[in-house]
């Protein structure tokens, strides 16, 4: 019996091969954008999981600290640790900064906090060179994917800042590298203006002296409480914001990468489909060329149940082998993409039931073709 797969494997094998690595990419490009889309996630969390706060207070009306702009004063945290229930709180500022160095600057997140508050924000599993910062002025820990290594100065505003630790694996909500310095220097550098805009402003009768404005304000609270209750207090007392650690974590995934999740998975989508019709047209072309063989099979009586059943054989070696050169692509390239992709073994098996089904539907391009097929036309060629 001839065998419709193994015959192309045998006698074009070189075709066979690229068509499907051809198709592999696409599938390989698949994996990596729904990669792009775990990282995201991955990445959105990972701020909050190192923090471990309950409760995040921030302006009134406002879903910051992240998804918008958000300022309260730093002695709201005062304040929040009276309430009944709370256990330990934290004043801390978010903004961008450029990191200068000889060939380009490097875009980083600026995370400020007292280093000798009651909750820090770097995660002491993740420091993999130096220390947390121990002074008030003029340090800085870093992660190591921005280069810079302990004892290097960095130039920020009008200080220089000494490295005292490098990180691994901190990320800010948007997939930016994450740097920590300390709260009186991320007010100074957020908050104050240069000196020729303070006189400016002194000129004009407007007097700007130190600001203690900070981004949020962060808790914990005691066992035994309720974080819901204490959350909703918060807002009708002190008339500020506040959310749960898995309301921040909402705000996060939901609002700020919605529209970019939505993106991805309109082109999985697209790409999905594409390699579906390429699988089905190389199928109906493949099936073209033997259109001699499959009249003669006909016409010594093969029943065309027979001869289906082998198109779709050959049309889902052709999807397996595109899924297995897909997944090689995928773990190839995607340690080379700037933000991170993290690859499920749940996602390449989704992918592979999906690619297989419509692999299936595919061959019946082909098979139509099969069932048309005068048996007499194998005579006289």
């Amino acid at each position: 019996m001839i065998n419709l797969a193994k015959k192309d494997i045998e006698h074009s094998l070189g075709k066979f091969l690229s068509t499907a690595m051809g198709v592999g990419m696409l599938l390989g490009i698949v994996l990596i954008m729904i990669g792009v889309y775990r990282g995201m996630i991955q990445d959105a969390k990972s701020l909050l999981g190192d923090l471990k706060a309950d409760i995040w207070i921030v302006q009134e009306n406002t879903l910051g600290p992240f998804a918008e702009s958000s300022k309260v004063h730093q002695s709201l945290k005062d304040a929040i640790k009276v309430v009944s229930g709370i256990d330990k709180t934290a004043a801390f500022t978010s903004q961008s900064l450029q990191l200068p160095t000889k060939t380009k600057p490097i875009r980083v997140t600026a995370i400020g906090y007292d280093p000798f508050g009651e909750i820090s924000a770097i995660n002491p599993n993740k420091i993999i060179a130096g220390h947390p910062l121990g002074k008030d002025h003029y340090q800085i820990v870093v992660t190591n994917k921005t280069g810079f290594k302990l004892g290097d100065e960095i130039k920020l505003g009008r200080n220089k800042f000494k490295v005292v630790g490098v990180t691994k694996e901190t990320v800010s909500s948007s997939g930016e590298n994450l740097v920590f310095i300390s709260l009186k220097d991320a007010q100074e550098l957020q908050f104050l203006y240069s000196n020729n805009r303070i006189r400016s402003d002194r000129a004009r009768g407007i007097w700007v002296g130190k600001s203690d404005m900070v981004n949020a304000i962060i808790a914990t609270v005691k066992p035994g409480y309720s974080v819901k209750k204490i959350t909703n207090d918060i807002k009708k007392f002190y008339h500020k914001s506040a959310y749960t650690a898995k309301e921040e974590e909402t705000i996060l995934t939901k609002n700020l990468i919605e529209k970019s999740s939505k993106q991805i998975g309109l082109f999985t989508i697209i790409l999905v489909t594409v390699s579906t019709i390429i699988i089905g047209l190389i199928i109906y072309t493949m099936t073209l060329e033997k259109m001699k063989e499959i009249a003669i099979m006909k016409l010594l009586g093969i029943p065309n149940s027979m001869i289906i059943k082998m198109i779709i054989q050959e049309t889902m070696v052709l999807g397996f082998l595109a899924f297995v050169f897909g997944n090689m692509f995928a773990h190839f390239i995607y340690g080379k993409f700037p933000k991170k992709v993290l690859l499920l073994s749940s996602d390449a098996w989704i992918l592979f039931v999906i690619i297989m089904v419509g692999a299936v539907l595919a061959s019946f391009v082909g098979v139509r073709k099969v069932i048309k097929a005068d048996p007499a036309s194998a005579i006289g060629g």
